[in-house]
């Protein structure tokens, strides 16, 4: 779950949110009539990305009626998109307080409420709080144990604090098996952990090959399940090239030349499921340049020669994504 996607999803909330924080016969009190009001006037403003007016009117709305939890999540929500991550003076330390004052005071109210548990997740991550932005991500996957995607959120929020932690890197590991776990046939939960190992860094060549090999072995598995998804192709073919590319004094040249045969073969099988994935022809272009060329310092001018073929075939179907894209747009302009 991408933050930007959390915010569409929270404007979305507020669509639906506007008339109903008072029914029956409260609406007779005109008290809660006005906090409606200025509940109303401060989810559009908010919808508008006018955080500091929003703020004043869900303050407002919470005068009239402290009852409001919404207005104290979107209290909340308006000062976390005021704060600037980094930014070290007391205005922005002030609003990243009142952000947490706010979302604590709905929590109260709705203590299991996952979207305001994230949002103070958020927060302290912006903050960089590990150990209660932990806690609050935590807190998400043990309400809702069969989500895919909160094991995600959480994996990646490990990653990002990871380094060189092997503490947090085995975290992050645990969560997306706990994700492949809870859908063993879902593909994408072995992506993710595949694309885990292949991002993996470290100076020492036999761990990172070590890396290289277990990224391997997940994407193999996401091909027992697609097998016919270019796209995996393309992710072997890409793990093989790095392996031979970066890690030359490691492997024998034997051993060279299989990874670079292997990734060689999986690329032109990407490339036969689907010739528009222009990624598979820039990498065919990176695998002769850096790997063959070098195998083969005898065939350098036909490997040079191929990948200037495979870079042409690139800019084609580059060109064609554009054009594919454009249409897209053009065609919800007209459908809209």
């Amino acid at each position: 779950m991408s933050r930007q996607r959390t915010s569409i999803a929270l404007i979305g909330i507020l669509m639906l949110a506007v008339a109903f924080a008072s029914v029956g016969c409260d609406k007779l009190n005109i008290k809660k009539l006005q906090a409606n009001y200025h509940f109303n006037k401060a989810n559009q403003l908010f919808r508008d990305a006018k955080y500091s007016k929003a703020i004043a009117e869900y303050e407002n709305a919470l005068s009239k009626n402290p009852n409001l939890m919404e207005a104290y999540r979107f209290l909340g929500e308006s000062y976390k998109n005021l704060y600037i991550p980094g930014k070290d003076n007391d205005d922005n330390k002030g609003k990243a307080t009142k952000a947490l004052n706010a979302f604590k005071k709905a929590l109260e109210m709705e203590p299991n409420n996952k979207d305001i548990i994230y949002s103070m997740g958020d927060m302290y991550d912006k903050l960089k709080n590990f150990a209660e932005a932990e806690k609050m991500y935590v807190k998400i996957v043990d309400l809702e144990p069969a989500n895919m995607n909160n094991y995600y959120v959480i994996a990646e929020f490990y990653k990002r604090y990871a380094g060189d932690k092997t503490e947090l890197r085995e975290k992050a590991k645990d969560m997306y098996l706990r994700r492949i776990e809870t859908d063993p046939e879902n593909v994408q939960g072995y992506a993710y952990m595949a694309d885990y190992y292949d991002k993996l860094s470290t100076a020492d060549a036999k761990t990172l090959s070590g890396y290289m090999d277990t990224a391997l072995e997940y994407h193999k598995r996401r091909l027992t399940l697609d097998p016919t998804s270019a796209e995996v192709y393309y992710t072997i073919g890409v793990n093989r090239c790095e392996k031979a590319r970066r890690l030359p004094a490691f492997l024998s040249q034997a051993e060279r030349v299989a990874v670079a045969a292997d990734a060689e073969k999986n690329l032109l099988k990407a490339i036969e499921l689907d010739k528009n994935l222009a990624e598979s022809y820039a990498y065919m272009k990176i695998l002769y340049i850096n790997v063959f060329a070098k195998l083969y310092p005898e065939q350098e001018n036909r490997y040079m020669e191929l990948a200037n073929q495979f870079g042409a075939k690139w800019d084609e179907a580059r060109k064609r994504q554009v054009e594919k894209l454009k249409l897209e747009k053009e065609l919800k302009k007209t459908t809209g």
